[in-house]
C-alpha cells in the first residue's frame, strides 16, 4: 500500500504540523524518505514570519523547472514570416503524465504540457498569426484551449480539438485582443483535467502601431523594446493542489511548489518599475487573491486596456481563469524584505506566500 493511503494528506493535517506526518506520496509508487512538511521551528528569510513556511527543500531538478525560471521564461516561438508579411510563431506543446514535487517531500500525480506545471508562457505580440503543434503522449483525451479570438474549429473542446493518446493536433489562429490569457485543457471531467495541471500563461503584447493614441504605454508592453526593457516582468499562475481527492486543496502555491519564494525571495531593482502577469487556475476554491505588502499598485483586469482598471489598491480578486496585469514600484522604500501572499489566511499557511527582495 502507498504512503498516500497510509498518510491521507488533508488541510487540517498540514496547518497543524509535521509531527504527525511520515514521508509523503501521492502515487502508488513507493519514494524514500523526505524533509518533513510543516515544522513550527522553520526560520524563512525573515524571522518575522515565526516559522511559517514548509520545511526543508524540493528537488528542482527532478521536477524539470525551477519556479524561478518560470517567472521569466518567456517562449516566443519559432519564429517566420508569411507570404503577406505577417510574423508566424509556431510552438510544440506535450501532454504527459509526471509526478511533481509541490512540497517538500509532497508528490503529486500531475498532467502536464512540456513536463512542467504550469505549462510554458508562450509570448507573442498582437495580430501575430499563431500556431500551436500540440501531441498527446498522456494517458487521457487532452486539449488545448486558448482564452482568445478563434473560430470554433480551433476552441479546444470535446469535439473540436480534442486529441486521444497518442494522437495529435495543430491549433491555428491570430493572437487577439492584445492581455494577459491563459490556455488549459477542456476535457473532461474539466475539473480534473485542469486541476491535475494542464494549463498556461497565453501572453499578448500590444502592436503600438494599432494604438496610435497610448503608442508609449503599447511600447512598454511589447517584448523586446527599450520600453519593455525598463521594466522587471514575472508571470504568476496561483494553483492549488488536491492531494487526498477530497475535492479540497492541501496546498497552495503561484507556479506551484509551496513557499518556494519565501525561501528564495524574488530580487528587485528599485530603480524599476514591475509588472506582474497575474493568473488564476485554482480548482475548489472560489476566489483566490493577491495582496502586496508596504505598497499599492494599478490594476488592469485581463490586461486587455492600457489604462488601469484599479488604480492605488494593495488587494486583488480573481476568480479561475480570471486574469490581470498588477503595475508597482519600489524606488521609495528602503532595502529590504516585502511580503507578498493571497489574503485568504489558510492559503498563506498552506503555500501561497513570498517575498520580493528590494537591494540597495
Amino acid at each position: 500500500m502507498s504512503s498516500w493511503f497510509r498518510h491521507p494528506i488533508t488541510r487540517r493535517l498540514l496547518l497543524r504540523g509535521s509531527a504527525l506526518l511520515g514521508p509523503l506520496s501521492l502515487t502508488a509508487t513507493a519514494t524514500p524518505a523526505l524533509a518533513k512538511t510543516v515544522s513550527t521551528g522553520a526560520r524563512p528569510p525573515s524571522d518575522s514570519l515565526g516559522g511559517m513556511t514548509t520545511v526543508g527543500e524540493v528537488d528542482h531538478d527532478r521536477n524539470g523547472f525551477d519556479p524561478h525560471h518560470i517567472l521569466t521564461d518567456w517562449d516566443t516561438g519559432a519564429v517566420s514570416r508569411d507570404r503577406f508579411g505577417r510574423t508566424v510563431r509556431e510552438f510544440e506543446i506535450v501532454a504527459k503524465d509526471k509526478e511533481i514535487e509541490i512540497a517538500p517531500g509532497v508528490f503529486f500525480p500531475a498532467w502536464t504540457y512540456n513536463g512542467r506545471v504550469p505549462g510554458p508562457t508562450l509570448r507573442v505580440t498582437e495580430g501575430d498569426r499563431v500556431i500551436v503543434r500540440f501531441r498527446n503522449r498522456g494517458s487521457h483525451p487532452h486539449t488545448i484551449h486558448f482564452h482568445g479570438i478563434h473560430s470554433a474549429r480551433m476552441d479546444g473542446v470535446p469535439g473540436s480539438g480534442e486529441v486521444a493518446p497518442g494522437g495529435s493536433f495543430v491549433y491555428e489562429f491570430d493572437a487577439l485582443p492584445f492581455g494577459c490569457h491563459l490556455y488549459h485543457c477542456h476535457s473532461v471531467p474539466l475539473k480534473r483535467h485542469i486541476h491535475k495541471g494542464l494549463y498556461g500563461a497565453f501572453i499578448i503584447d500590444p502592436d503600438e502601431a494599432r494604438h496610435p493614441d497610448t503608442q508609449r504605454a503599447a511600447r512598454s508592453r511589447r517584448l523586446g523594446t527599450a520600453e519593455n526593457a525598463a521594466w522587471q516582468e514575472f508571470v504568476m499562475v496561483m494553483n492549488g493542489f488536491d492531494t487526498n481527492l477530497d475535492d479540497e486543496n492541501e496546498i497552495y502555491a503561484v507556479n506551484t511548489v509551496a513557499h518556494v519564494y519565501a525561501k528564495r525571495p524574488i530580487p528587485i531593482d528599485r530603480k524599476r518599475p514591475v509588472r506582474i502577469y497575474l493568473i488564476n487556475v485554482t480548482e475548489f476554491d472560489p476566489l483566490n487573491s493577491f495582496h502586496l505588502h508596504a505598497n499599492f499598485f494599478d490594476y488592469y483586469d485581463h490586461g486587455t486596456t492600457l489604462t488601469p482598471t484599479l488604480r492605488i489598491v494593495d488587494t486583488v480578486m480573481q476568480c479561475q481563469a480570471q486574469r490581470g496585469i498588477i503595475e508597482f514600484s519600489y524606488k521609495d522604500h528602503e532595502p529590504g524584505l516585502y511580503m507578498f501572499h493571497a489574503h485568504q489566511t489558510e492559503f498563506v499557511e498552506l503555500g501561497w506566500m513570498g517575498f520580493f527582495e528590494t537591494k540597495p
